[in-house]
């Protein structure tokens, strides 16, 4: 353990759970899609800000993360809460050993991609940034996890460019689903969407940065959602995209959330 890794997660524990942090926004925008009691997996928790919020809500909450500093600092926050499990294991196309690289100094960004890093290397915002530790940890699926735990009602994936590989895993539609997007990976969430069509029908709406607010009123198709991302300045860096499965009537919903 290295003064280093300590001070990233130190620094991580400050921004997302300190004075500052979005909570009563973050409750907010996941109250639309969190009921009271819900079942809730947390795929890549970092230092679970999102728990918190989930918990704050009423939900049940399973949280994923493999960082070992990282997975410490969720047991201390969360371990002693009985609606909440944590587990180290990452979320894969298949279960078994797999290589993470940590940034050490900012750990939010590590990852099970080595092609998110080569698509970081050179750009704005990214140049700083240094996967400098690398450790082999244990993946399971999205059809594990729900065979263990059962079947989620939202599902929030956070895993710097692996969010299509965690929902290769997964069989069935899940009635609502958020992941990372970030604009120097843009294909990925591409891949998110195509994946998601193939299992169910859905609309979809985005939150840009940390701002915790929907950019539209009414959810957009899949086709009209890739069009926003594409057309999205790079300066936009990053955001959350959610996916709604459509009622089984098959009706699009033109209401806002």
């Amino acid at each position: 353990m290295t003064s280093r890794a300590l001070t990233g997660v130190f620094r991580s524990l400050r921004l997302y759970h300190g004075a500052g942090a979005p909570k009563a926004e973050m409750d907010a925008l996941y109250r639309l899609f969190v009921a009271p009691d819900a079942l809730v997996f947390d795929i890549g928790a970092h230092v679970g800000d999102r728990v918190s919020s989930f918990r704050r809500l009423g939900a049940r909450v399973v949280a994923f993360e493999p960082q070992p500093l990282l997975h410490r600092a969720l047991r201390l926050i969360h371990g002693h809460d009985p609606n909440v499990v944590v587990r180290a294991d990452a979320v894969a196309p298949e279960r078994g050993p797999v290589a993470m690289r940590i940034n050490t100094a900012n750990p939010t960004v590590s990852t099970l991609s080595d092609a998110f890093i080569g698509n970081a290397k050179g750009q704005h915002g990214w140049t700083e940034q240094t996967w400098d530790e690398a450790l082999v940890v244990h993946a399971i699926t999205l059809d594990d996890a729900i065979g263990r735990f059962g079947q989620p009602a939202f599902v929030k994936i956070d895993v710097e460019g692996f969010e299509a590989a965690v929902l290769q895993g997964l069989s069935d539609a899940i009635p609502v689903v958020s992941f990372e997007f970030t604009t120097i990976a843009r294909p990925v969430a591409l891949a998110c969407m195509e994946r998601l069509a193939d299992l169910g029908d859905y609309e979809f709406n985005v939150a840009l940065g940390e701002t915790q607010t929907l950019t539209f009123s009414s959810w957009l198709t899949g086709e009209d959602m890739a069009r926003h991302l594409m057309e999205l300045p790079q300066a936009a860096n990053s955001g959350d995209v959610y996916a709604r499965r459509l009622s089984p009537t098959g009706s699009r919903s033109s209401r806002s959330s």
